[in-house]
């Protein structure tokens, strides 16, 4: 059994001083990553959108594969920024909060995951930017890591980022022409796994074992 101290320096247990230590410097961390891409975006209008044609996913080319790699960071507009910044901040902390390491990993997951996605499945005359789907993978990872670890507050977190912008999970679904469905699909699922794939290992207790009872057992 795990004492009081170890309860409350662990940080992803609900309700300990650790875990909202962790929540608030993970907040801080997105809250200081959103004004990057709002600095991406007013270089991009610089150039005269010139880096959403040149770094965003061109599906079907070849030429249009590093996109994978560059567009989770760049924008259609400065509109399109402030959609996504809320959820972005809002999901991304408590995924980021979870370790540094796991955050990563799993964003690079999702990012690869859905990039190649939409390259295979969008639409061959368009060219794909945005941190969408990077959102919808981490609504993917947190609803998946409640349901894989127990953790009801991880699923009440992602049924409350979804009510709130319930508009946008629609974006999952062939509709717009302007929204890349494959994208928000694609990231989804590719959160649901990353959440399996790069869940925390708890270590497995150790039972105690009495010397006496083995002896009597022995004799």
């Amino acid at each position: 059994m795990a004492s009081d101290i170890e309860r409350q320096s662990d940080p992803t247990r609900f309700g300990t001083e650790a875990f909202y230590a962790s929540i608030g410097r993970a907040f801080v961390a997105m809250c200081a990553f959103v004004p990057v891409l709002f600095l991406i975006e007013f270089f991009d209008k610089l150039s005269g959108n010139r880096l959403d044609q040149e770094g965003g996913i061109r599906p079907h080319h070849i030429d249009g594969l590093d996109g994978i790699v560059f567009a989770p960071f760049l924008h259609a507009s400065f509109d399109h920024v402030l959609a996504n910044s809320i959820p972005l901040i809002l999901l991304g902390t408590f995924v980021l909060a979870d370790g540094g390491a796991r955050f990563w990993i799993t964003t690079a997951f999702i990012a690869i995951v859905a990039g190649v996605g939409v390259w295979f499945l969008g639409d061959a005359n368009t060219v794909v930017v945005g941190a969408s789907a990077v959102i919808f993978g981490y609504l993917g990872v947190i609803l998946m890591r409640g349901v894989v670890g127990r953790r009801l507050w991880y699923i009440a977190v992602g049924l409350l980022v979804a009510l709130l912008y319930g508009w946008q999970l629609f974006g999952v679904l062939p509709g717009d022409p302007d929204v890349s469905w494959q994208g928000h699909l694609c990231g989804f699922l590719a959160g649901l796994v990353a959440a399996v794939l790069f869940r925390r290992r708890r270590p497995r207790p150790v039972e105690h074992v009495d010397p006496l009872s083995l002896g009597s057992d022995l004799s």
